[in-house]
């Protein structure tokens, strides 16, 4: 998941510091660890928020963090990833190849915009920036646009019609992130959309769902854990959780106002619990739908019929796990994958 959302957090709970640059990759030829959109951030005080490499570039770029810091300009440093020998600066990576980093001094004003940016992704809505490129590589304007068509940013001489046609376009169209030539502007422009922390609704606390919540919130969901039994659903058992609803399924859910967004994962191993979730869930458009245990179980819960396409059971991607933390790998693993499906798929649809 995309890394901006510790990112923001860092700056969020940490605002007093200075000098922190903000790292993008912009543009990538070939292939490379991490795509368009990645970002990380490093601190004054030399510690580094997310990662744009397994390792490659964060050590050169750190100096050449220094030369923006003090320069107090946005640039870009291109590397060549695809020579395999040690001369070349790959350091014989070899991983074909070339990605194009953009550096940000995060300023008074790019702060007040991150923090906009975090305020409207935390309620759940999307983001749309798009960075306007000078022929030296660097930004000289940047404008956000939430899905309220909300504008914010740094734009000098006002912002035209054309561009705010250009960057709700982008929005409603979910283009690939990455550098694109606009000839009515005759400019580049760097665009990207921010989406959300998925969420991820677990109901049931039990052992098996420790694991699950932890290894889901490492890889960038947003998790609410709901059970009727406060003994199991508290905060000790799960620090990881970003909410913890103590009710029964009737009470709770109405809580949540799911939406074609989130994922739900059905584990109460209470099998009258778990057919009233089956119950208040099928029919909602959700992103996912698991319930965990054998098919065979689930067709119960369904009173014999069929277990519907919009049901996943068994839960996980097949690779044999065992064990708690096993299955919370191959569970999350295959929310993973449902992610990508769908952001795939809006892309190539639009």
């Amino acid at each position: 998941m995309e890394g901006i959302h510790e990112i923001l957090n860092a700056l969020y709970f940490d605002s007093s510091r200075e000098g922190d640059v903000l790292a993008t990759i912009i543009y990538v030829e070939g292939s490379a660890y991490r795509k368009e959109g990645t970002s990380m951030l490093f601190r004054n005080d030399g510690t580094q928020v997310g990662m744009l490499s397994a390792g490659c570039l964060e050590t050169d770029l750190s100096f050449r963090v220094e030369e923006v810091r003090n320069e107090g300009t946005t640039q870009t440093f291109i590397y060549d990833m695809r020579e395999e020998d040690d001369l070349s600066w790959g350091q014989g990576a070899g991983c074909n190849g070339v990605i194009h980093v953009l550096l940000e001094p995060v300023d008074v004003f790019l702060r007040d915009h991150l923090f906009k940016l975090k305020f409207h992704l935390d309620n759940g809505h999307r983001v749309t920036m798009i960075k306007k490129m000078t022929k030296e590589h660097s930004v000289s304007d940047y404008l956000f646009m939430t899905d309220a068509q909300h504008y914010f940013g740094k734009w000098h001489g006002g912002v035209s019609r054309e561009i705010k046609r250009l960057i709700n376009n982008v929005h409603q169209t979910f283009p690939k992130s990455g550098i694109k030539y606009f000839a009515d502007l005759s400019a580049s422009f760097y665009i990207h959309s921010f989406e959300p922390k998925p969420r991820l609704i677990v109901f049931g606390a039990g052992a098996d769902a420790v694991p699950l919540v932890k290894v889901a919130s490492l890889t960038g969901f947003s998790v609410i854990v709901s059970d009727w039994r406060s003994a199991l659903c508290n905060e000790t058992s799960f620090p990881d959780a970003d909410q913890l609803l103590v009710g029964y399924p009737s009470e709770t859910i109405p809580l949540l106002h799911l939406t074609r967004s989130d994922s739900v994962l059905i584990l109460t191993h209470q099998f009258q619990k778990d057919k009233e979730l089956v119950n208040h869930l099928m029919g909602l458009e959700l992103i996912y739908l698991g319930v965990l245990g054998p098919s065979l179980r689930t067709q119960r819960l369904l009173d014999g019929k069929a277990i519907p396409s919009e049901i996943s059971s068994p839960v996980g991607l097949s690779i044999g796990a065992e064990g708690p933390c096993e299955i919370a790998i191959s569970i999350v693993a295959e929310l993973i994958q449902r992610q990508r499906d769908r952001k795939h798929q809006r892309i190539v649809s639009s």
